[in-house]
C-alpha cells in the first residue's frame, strides 16, 4: 500500500502539471483571438480590394513582357 507522503506528492504533482496545462490553454486560445482577429482584417482588406477592382476587366490587363522597353 501506498504511503500517504507518496500519495500526497503525486497529488502535489498533478495539481502543478495541472495549472500549467491551464495556463498553456489560456495562452493558446489568446494566440486563436489574436489569429481570428487578423483572418477577419485581411478578409476585409481583400473585400475592399475586390472593391477597387472593376469586375469583368480583365483585357486591359497587360503582362510587362509585353511591352518593349524604352530604347527599342
Amino acid at each position: 500500500m501506498a504511503h500517504p507522503h507518496d500519495i500526497e506528492q503525486r497529488l502535489t504533482d498533478l495539481e502543478i502539471k495541472a495549472s500549467f496545462t491551464e495556463d498553456l490553454v489560456d495562452h493558446l486560445n489568446q494566440i486563436i483571438v489574436r489569429q481570428q482577429q487578423q483572418l477577419d482584417a485581411m478578409l476585409r482588406e481583400m473585400a475592399h480590394l475586390r472593391q477597387q477592382v472593376p469586375e469583368g476587366n480583365t483585357a486591359s490587363f497587360r503582362s510587362l513582357r509585353d511591352e518593349l522597353p524604352p530604347h527599342y
